[in-house]
């Protein structure tokens, strides 16, 4: 006489799904992960701390090349002008910085002649960033005060150190991913990932529990 096994498939299947869709989301808008965490208010109001902001590669179609705050066709994007960028600056150890495009720069140009001087705290000589040591963008947070490069988060941003640009923004649903990293940061990436899995398929295992009553209950 043989036993029924226990339907297990639905342990795994949230895991999978989400997983399914990471990986569709990534390869159509052409960046790994395809969505960042905003863990500042650096970008508020259009984008708070604790969203989710799905990002683009540079160069992806439909969305076009970068564009600037500066630009005069330049499309809105979260809330003001300009695309929104992910970058790094390679060699800070720092986390990856997501903050707008205000204007392109030239290699040796003197770039605090076409700021907003309400946005500088200091002419040229003063920078360590000024005048521009290559072609790249100066780039600032919309709620902060100055332009990264008079605060001294960033020097010119090169395109090459722009890991992809902001499409829409999710409210609230990164809180989920600082989590996540918190965690990987604490405990490890690998302890982090089994209890994310362990969490997904018991998640699953209770939802198709329930559904199974349900539709218990209907034949009835």
């Amino acid at each position: 006489m043989s036993s029924r096994r226990p339907d297990r498939t639905g342990l795994v299947a949230p895991a999978v799904a989400v997983l399914l869709i990471a990986l569709l989301l990534g390869a159509l808008v052409g960046t790994w992960p395809p969505f960042v965490a905003v863990e500042s208010g650096s970008m508020a109001p259009g984008v708070e701390r604790g969203d989710l902001v799905v990002v683009t590669a540079t160069d992806r179609a439909p969305w076009g090349d970068l564009s600037t705050h500066a630009d005069p066709e330049a499309p809105t994007r979260l809330g003001e002008t300009g695309d929104v960028v992910v970058y790094t600056v390679p060699g800070a150890g720092g986390r990856p910085v997501f903050h707008r495009l205000a204007f392109p720069v030239e290699a040796g140009e003197d770039w605090t002649e076409r700021a907003d001087p309400s946005l500088l705290a200091g002419d040229c000589a003063e920078l360590t960033t000024c005048p521009a040591p290559y072609d790249g963008y100066v780039t600032r947070g919309d709620a902060n005060g100055l332009y990264d490069q008079s605060a001294g988060i960033a020097p010119v941003v090169p395109e090459e150190w722009i890991a992809g640009k902001a499409l829409f923004a999710v409210p609230n649903l990164g809180w989920i991913r600082v989590g996540i990293d918190a965690a990987a940061a604490r405990y490890g990436g690998v302890a982090t990932g089994v209890v994310l899995v362990g969490s997904a398929g018991l998640a699953g295992g209770v939802g198709a529990l329930l559904l199974g009553g349900l539709r218990r209950r209907g034949r009835r």
